[in-house]
């Protein structure tokens, strides 16, 4: 098959023992996108982009008992600078690390607890306001002896923990999107060994906010996927790797939910491809033609790659494989990471002695 789009693969930074996620965002100040990565055995990275992509590394905290692994890069206090705000998974805990002078510093670094303990099994974190008062809630997951989604809402300069839903079985991904169309943030998630891809929405509440849990799809095993427009009807579809019952390397695809009705959010399933030890999922427009691209990763075989459309993502869709047998692969992020205003992919693994890669998106084939 031939090549859908080029890419030239590039090696940022090797040599970690786990680096379970990254995340991109201009923390210091040069106008492209940085690169923050989470390695549980040493601390959080901080890749500095030159503009072109290239990038200086810088070691900003050194790990004490936490083990840090998915998080967000967002201004949660509203003082113009962007904080790291990671799952510490061991603890329990949610950390959020703030700076004050030079983020490329590790002495310019503190950090203080958003909840220490209560999030067993801290898995996963999204921010955004949730109650439309300005001010940045948090939502999180708590995985297999958490067993939870819960957000989290700062009152008085303390943070408060709300239950979104308990007893939720190996609670995975939490993201935060208008899925209803009504212009308030709802919740959508995994329940991993629960065969659930569930989606929380947000009823509001002048006492503390309310939810209504609505199930997507109740018959397969979800990891880990993300809202997108994928039809361009302006409302927000879901993009979701799965997994079948038995939970197997061998067993996995790609699909994506169309959201047939802004009001009350009806779905429909559309599968893209099968993909064995399917792991996470992400779309954007890479190639510009207005329309979304998937890709997506598999930590159980090692497989990168891209899936196109032929102009209706109902339709059949293309595979292009851009790595094999890099089987600690992990969390593939979307971002214009040369400034040629083409989306690009960054991918961490959680092997060890496996790093971080980026691939050059140099346009269509």
């Amino acid at each position: 098959m031939a090549e859908l789009l080029r890419f030239s693969e590039h090696l940022i930074h090797d040599g970690f023992t786990y680096a379970y996620a990254l995340a991109a965002a201009d923390l210091t100040g040069g106008e492209s996108p940085d690169l923050v990565v989470t390695d549980i055995n040493v601390g959080i990275h901080l890749f500095e982009n030159d503009g072109r992509g290239g990038f200086t590394h810088h070691l900003v905290h050194r790990r004490g008992c936490e083990w840090l692994e998915r998080h967000v890069v967002a201004d949660i206090d509203g003082d113009g600078k962007p904080e790291i705000v990671s799952v510490d998974n061991i603890n329990g805990c949610l950390v959020c690390f703030e700076y004050d002078g030079d983020p490329r510093e590790e002495s310019s670094w503190g950090n203080y607890y958003i909840s220490e303990g209560g999030l067993p099994g801290a898995y996963d974190v999204a921010v955004g306001d949730l109650d439309g008062d300005g001010e940045i809630e948090i939502a999180a997951s708590g995985w297999r002896i958490g067993n939870q989604f819960c957000c989290f809402k700062r009152r008085g300069g303390i943070w408060e923990r709300q239950f979104v839903d308990e007893n939720v079985p190996e609670a995975r991904a939490v993201c935060i999107a208008d899925l209803d169309g009504n212009d308030k943030l709802d919740l959508l998630g995994t329940v991993c060994a629960g065969n659930q891809v569930v989606w929380y929405e947000n009823c509001g509440s002048s006492n503390g906010l309310k939810w209504k849990k609505h199930i997507i799809d109740e018959t397969t095993r979800p990891y880990h996927g993300h809202p997108a427009d994928m039809d361009g009807d302006g409302d927000a579809d879901v993009v979701m790797a799965l997994r079948g019952e038995q939970d197997s390397d061998l067993d996995g695809s790609i699909v994506w939910y169309e959201n047939e009705e802004s009001a009350g959010a009806r779905w429909r399933k559309h599968r893209i491809g099968a993909f064995p030890g399917a792991f996470e999922a992400v779309a954007g427009d890479l190639d510009g033609d207005g329309e979304q691209e998937v890709v997506a990763s598999s930590i159980g075989t090692g497989q990168l790659a891209l899936f196109k459309h032929e102009g209706d993502p109902r339709g059949p869709w293309q595979m292009q494989v851009l790595k094999e047998d890099w089987t600690g692969i992990a969390r593939p992020i979307l971002a214009d990471l040369d400034g040629d205003g083409r989306l690009d992919l960054a991918v961490c693994s959680a092997r060890t002695g496996d790093g971080v890669r980026w691939w050059k998106n140099e346009g269509p084939a």
